[in-house]
């Protein structure tokens, strides 16, 4: 954009745009660019100067733990990713006593890996699935671990010297939803993401909310039914037991709800498959997916009654099977609330794409940046 343009968006004077750009092309964060657009054959002069982002200025990474595995991406100023990597570990006996050295090591590699400088990252946000505490630094409890309470931060701030932050991977949902389209997805809505667990991202007042530890709108371990089907947390009842992966293949072998959620044979294709029967008339898969849909019309319905939002998105791997859930949720929703707290809702649905988690840590990771970047390059000249 030529400097001329930046008045325009800013209504800032020629002299105050001048004296910023100058700054930032001092501090290194953005750099002077050739216009490419074609001149009159005897056109004078030198081309259009125009002022772009400089993506050198600083490297951030984005890290996603899930089940057995760790996705790696890094990204320049501009928030162009330039190089991934994906680290599997066995997460059967991956505890706090060993885990963050699996971390820490992979990240080192991944560093060294890309030919980068570790001084030039910046900024490395961590998302995991389950229970986070952002306080301490910790994934409280999780699928992917064996163990609790799994230091997360502090390992990672002692090898490197960038900022590291923690987040539950539904949250980063959330924020990739905002960051791509703020007109749909601001001030306040909700996104549940039913897939392995069941997911929150709460956005309230155009702020994504987390809680008082960062463990906020962990919807899928609120209780669906007092006593009822066992969870992967060990609880049982909560709502994720009816709607997880793990808990319709259960609902559909016909098996006992006490059940232990690690011996059920689910792949990341189990929705998939499940769609498929229930497409080609499975009853008994019919019957669970509807028996799912009223667990999410009722989660649902709780959401309303306490928030307000103006939409709710729903998505993850499990929304491949939400034509089989919507009725019943919908019949759940009407028999929960009446019409005056849900008759403003919309209902987004969202295909699953697991991209989202990895561009929500790195707009976090922007946004973070944006606020100090200027402040710290200038203390570092």
């Amino acid at each position: 954009m030529a400097r001329i343009d930046l008045g325009r968006a800013t209504q800032l004077s020629p002299a105050t745009i001048t004296a910023i750009t100058s700054d930032m092309l001092e501090e290194g964060l953005i750099v002077g660019i050739d216009a490419d657009e074609p001149k009159a054959p005897l056109g004078r002069g030198r081309p259009r100067s125009l002022l772009a982002i400089d993506g050198g200025a600083a490297n951030v990474i984005s890290v996603r733990i899930s089940v057995s595995r760790i996705d790696l991406a890094l990204a320049d100023f501009t928030g162009r990713i330039f190089h991934s990597r994906k680290v599997y570990y066995d997460a059967s006996t991956a505890n706090a006593a060993t885990f963050p050295s699996t971390l820490t090591d992979a990240v080192r590699t991944f560093v060294s890996e890309a030919g980068i400088e570790p001084a030039s990252v910046l900024e490395i946000g961590v998302a995991s699935q389950g229970i986070v505490d952002t306080n301490k630094g910790e994934v409280v409890w999780s699928p992917a671990f064996s163990g609790r309470n799994i230091p997360l931060v502090g390992p990672l701030q002692e090898t490197f010297s960038a900022r590291v932050t923690l987040s539950n991977d539904t949250n980063m949902i959330t924020e990739a939803l905002h960051w791509s389209d703020p007109q749909r997805y601001s001030g306040t809505f909700a996104v549940v993401m039913v897939d392995y667990g069941v997911g929150m991202g709460l956005f309230l007042d155009d702020h994504l909310f987390v809680g008082a530890s960062g463990a906020a709108a962990e919807i899928g371990h609120a209780n669906h039914i007092p006593g009822g089907a066992r969870c992967r947390c060990g609880r049982r009842g909560c709502l994720e037991a009816y709607l997880a992966d793990y808990a319709l293949l259960r609902m559909t072998q016909g098996l006992a709800d006490d059940t232990d959620p690690a011996n059920m044979p689910v792949t990341p294709q189990t929705f998939e498959e499940l769609h498929d029967r229930a497409e080609g008339g499975d009853a008994g898969v019919i019957a669970s997916l509807h028996q799912a849909g009223t667990a999410l019309g009722y989660g649902i319905a709780r959401l309303l009654a306490v928030i307000d939002p103006a939409r709710v998105v729903l998505t993850g791997a499990g929304i491949r099977a939400y034509p089989f859930m919507e009725g019943a949720m919908h019949e759940a929703l009407e028999a929960a609330l009446v019409e005056d707290l849900r008759r403003s809702l919309t209902i987004d649905v969202v295909p699953w794409n697991e991209d989202f988690i990895r561009r929500g840590l790195i707009a976090q990771a922007m946004r973070r940046l944006d606020e100090t970047l200027v402040i710290a390059t200038g203390r570092s000249r």
